[in-house]
């Protein structure tokens, strides 16, 4: 009975979940097993023999001065990126929940930045920067102003406010769902008790939206850690490599200076430093949430 049992969970799996269970191993599992191996390798992508190297490239990657000071990098612009996506798409929740009058169609507006893909906003951007900006400056000042995009601090500023402008729409619908949530009986509890509007927000509101707050800083440390496209379009990592990201780093090591091996050692790290910061975040969240 057992065994029957058994072989009708299995066909009712293999029914169901089969299909997308091989997609995930064919786009996915093999790939990432395959990235393993490379990384014991020192395969240069075009020969047919890869070498075993062992954990030389792992030890190759310490030493890759240029690595670390584009995780430096990365890790600076994730800081500021996360923050700023989060406070901004907090504010715009608010407002769109706030019965402000066509509230749909800012919901709607906010959201669109992040259906642009990554490359086609970083042009875009990259034109506003050079030619808008330069321009108005110009008029301003009366002579030649300079682009942001010129100077190590400015391309960085330019890669926070894109980021910030095509993330905070979709973390915007996640507040949407936790303002939402929350009760309104609790919130007019919480007046009658002598609660202000910013004392209800601090004290019943946020407290309640814990579950959104660790998704959306989830999802955004995610996302900032291994961006490329806006950095390939927007700076390129100019200006003199200054804004060379992690994820730039190593897909430069691994297909324009063909080191796989150690491009795949690279992009190892930065997925586990990734992972751990993504799950610390996500354990910590979680254990308040419970408290709360």
């Amino acid at each position: 009975m057992k065994q029957n049992t058994f072989s009708y969970k299995v066909k009712q799996y293999l029914m169901f979940a089969g299909p997308g269970t091989i997609l995930f191993l064919a786009a996915v599992g093999v790939p990432f097993i395959y990235g393993l191996y490379l990384t014991l390798t020192s395969w240069d992508g075009i020969s047919a023999t890869k070498a075993f190297v062992g954990f030389q490239n792992f030890a190759a990657a310490m030493k890759d001065t240029a690595y670390w000071q584009a995780m430096g990098r990365t890790v600076i612009y994730s800081v500021f990126a996360v923050v700023l996506i989060n406070i901004v798409a907090f504010a715009l929740a608010y407002l769109v929940t706030s019965g402000v009058k066509g509230q749909n169609f800012f919901r709607a507006g906010f959201f669109v930045p992040n259906l642009i893909g990554g490359i086609v906003l970083g042009y875009v951007w990259k034109f506003v920067f050079n030619r808008a900006f330069v321009a108005i400056g110009s008029a301003i000042s009366s002579g030649t102003a300079p682009s942001l995009l010129s100077t190590p601090n400015g391309a960085m500023f330019c890669l926070i406010l894109v980021s910030v402008w095509q993330y905070a729409g979709y973390m915007m619908l996640i507040y949407v769902a936790g303002f939402m949530s929350v009760s309104k009986d609790v919130k007019e509890a919480a007046m009658i008790d002598g609660c202000t509007s910013a004392q209800a927000m601090r004290n019943v509101t946020i407290p309640l939206m814990r579950s959104s707050f660790v998704q959306c800083i989830f999802l955004s440390i995610t996302r900032c850690f291994v961006v490329y496209d806006v950095n390939l379009s927007l700076t390129n990592g100019e200006p003199f490599g200054s804004s060379v990201m992690a994820a730039m780093h190593v897909y430069n090591q691994a297909f324009t200076y063909k080191n796989y091996g150690l491009g795949q050692a690279e992009a190892l790290i930065l997925f586990i430093v990734c992972a751990i910061v993504g799950v610390t975040q996500v354990m910590v969240g979680k254990k308040g949430e419970v408290e709360a």
